[in-house]
Order: C-alpha cells, then structure tokens, then sequence
C-alpha cells in the first residue's frame, strides 16, 4: 500500500484527525496496519487539500511540507483578532473600508520575496514550547519576521462595505452575487456605489511558510485598517489540486468496499514535477542497494529513477554522470 489520498478536508477537521480517519480506513478496507503521514498541516478553520501519504510515499512527506501552495482566502475589514481569524478575541477596530482600487495598489508590495511575522497562535516553537500553547495562557509571545515569497496575489471578488447598503458575504466566506464583483468582469457599477468593501476574496501562491492570516493582516494595516481571515481555502499543494482531492464520504466508501483506484493515487504522482530517468536493470539494482552509480549521460539534478517496469526505485541527483540516492523506495 504506497501512495497518496488527496483528502478535500472540511472544516473542523485537523490534519492529525484526518491521518487517524485515514488508518481507521485502511483498517476497515482490511490493508491491516498502513504507515500513514501527512504533506503539509491545514489548520482545523481551514479546507481545501491535504495529501496523505501510505507506506513508501511518506517518504516523500517532506519534500511536500517544502513545496509551494495555492490558497483562496477572504479578508474581512474592520476588526483584528488574536489569532488572525474568525475565532479569535478582537484586539483592534478601524471604521476604514478600503476601496477595490486602494487594495490593488498595495497587493505589489506583498508580491515577491517578503518578510512576515507570524501569527502569535501558530506552531512555531519558542524556548521548546509551541507559540499557540503559550499564547492560550496569555502570556505575551514576541515573534520574529521571516522571509516567505508570495509568487503571486490576486484579486477574485469582493463585497461591498455595509454602509453602501450591500448584503456582504455569502455563507462559506465567498461573496453573494448581489453584492460582489469578480475580478476581470464586465459589470461595472456606478463609482459613488464602491466607495469601500467590508471583505475581499484572494488567491495566493506561495512559498513554505508563509502564513496567510498574517498576509492578511498586513494588508489590511497596509490599507490603513485592521483585518482578519474569514475564509481560508487551500486549492493546490506541491502537484496536487482540489480535482484530484476526494471527500470524507467517499473516504468512508474505501472502507466499505470503495475500489482502490478511485481513493489512491500512485507513489509518482507525487514525482509529476521532477523528471523521471530510465534506469537500466544494472543501475537498478546498483541504486536500490544505495550504491553509486556512474558512467550516465544526463544532465546534473534531481531525477526520479524508475526500473523497466516503471516503478520508482528512488530519487536520484545526477552530478557530473554519476547517480546518488537522495531517498529510496522499497517497492
């Protein structure tokens, strides 16, 4: 059992309880003890894609928690919270709505190499302890700036501001049609009607950590008001996206019979972005022994090397004709 289940995860749902849904699964579909692991944590207030890896893909875990990722989320105006999002104590009140115009012009200044303070509530660990853990007790948590890059930022709807008469937001977080514009639309709408907007949606590839409730605090202070997180939706990690991702239910259907190849994805789905390098049966058997092989003609980098039945044997730099072992698979 080697692997990947792409879990669409709901809300509510924290990543260590949808590893244990997905053992309980295994169980039930009588794959006995399965190893199980998770590429990349998505807060329980959070949806969207979380990759599971079985057995020979946990492998591969790490290299998921360092690739980049894709979110949609909405910023709601007027209110900051401890923890950034909608759960938290409100610490701060801004009247300022911004306009679509003002928050455009201040999304370039978040595009790029960046750098960012996370928030108080988040896993990091400061003097041994978890930063959440110590914020709970109340006590104050000085966090430092790190560098994250934000490849790209954009605007996909937005909702006008209360005092424009609008309705705001639709449930889930995602604008009502009344009261929204998509981005790159034709409805124009007359100017005094969009002097500010209560809550804006939008999507943003970036790189490992980089936390979007803190870009969303920094671009509401950037605005000239406050702001937090009411919507957080995670549509891409590393090589997988929300088409490839399956529901809690049809999760259960694998434990009740659900055949395989409709819940599991092959070990190199996880390899799609990395090249694949033909092995011959000698270098093979040479790199699944985690010996040196040399005497390649290929370029220098990382590979992913497969035998002649096209199952992955490990990846592979390649340096000067010569093949390293970074990590193998006991397939």
């Amino acid at each position: 059992m080697n692997g990947w289940i792409i879990l669409d995860k709901p809300l509510g749902l924290g990543s260590t309880q949808a590893v244990g849904a997905v053992k309980r699964v295994c169980r039930e579909a009588g794959l006995g003890k399965v190893k199980v692991g998770h590429g990349g944590t998505l807060d329980p207030l959070a949806s969207g894609v979380l990759p599971i890896a079985l057995g020979e893909a946990t492998k591969l875990c790490g290299r998921m928690l360092d690739a980049s990722k894709v979110y949609d989320f909405t910023v709601r105006f007027g209110t900051e919270t401890a923890g950034l999002d909608a759960e938290g104590e409100v610490v701060a009140i801004s009247e300022v709505r911004p306009t679509l115009a003002e928050i455009e012009a201040v999304l370039p200044r978040f595009t790029g190499p960046i750098e960012q303070v996370p928030p108080a509530f988040s896993a990091i660990r400061i003097d041994g302890q978890r930063a959440y853990d110590r914020a709970r007790k109340g006590e104050a948590v000085e966090m430092k700036a790190r560098g994250v890059t934000v490849y790209s930022l954009q605007t996909l709807a937005f909702g006008r501001a209360a005092g424009a008469g609008a309705v705001g937001l639709a449930p889930g977080g995602w604008p009502a049609p009344a009261a929204t514009k998509r981005a790159g639309s034709q409805v124009s709408l007359p100017s005094q009607e969009w002097q500010g907007v209560d809550e804006i949606t939008l999507t943003a590839h970036v790189s490992k950590g980089t936390y979007i409730r803190s870009l969303a605090r920094d671009i509401a202070r950037a605005v000239g008001s406050v702001g937090h997180v009411t919507m957080l939706r995670r549509t891409k990690a590393g090589p997988f996206t929300l088409e490839q991702a399956i529901s809690l239910d049809k999760l259960r259907a694998f434990g009740q019979g659900a055949a395989q190849s409709e819940i599991i994805l092959p070990l190199e789905a996880g390899l799609v972005d990395i090249p694949a390098l033909d092995l011959s049966p000698e270098a093979a058997g040479a790199i699944r022994q985690g010996r040196v092989w040399t005497g390649v003609s290929t370029h220098d980098g990382l590979y992913w090397g497969r035998d002649a039945e096209n199952r992955p044997v490990a990846l592979i730099e390649a340096l000067a004709g010569r093949l390293k072992v970074v990590r193998g698979f006991n397939l």
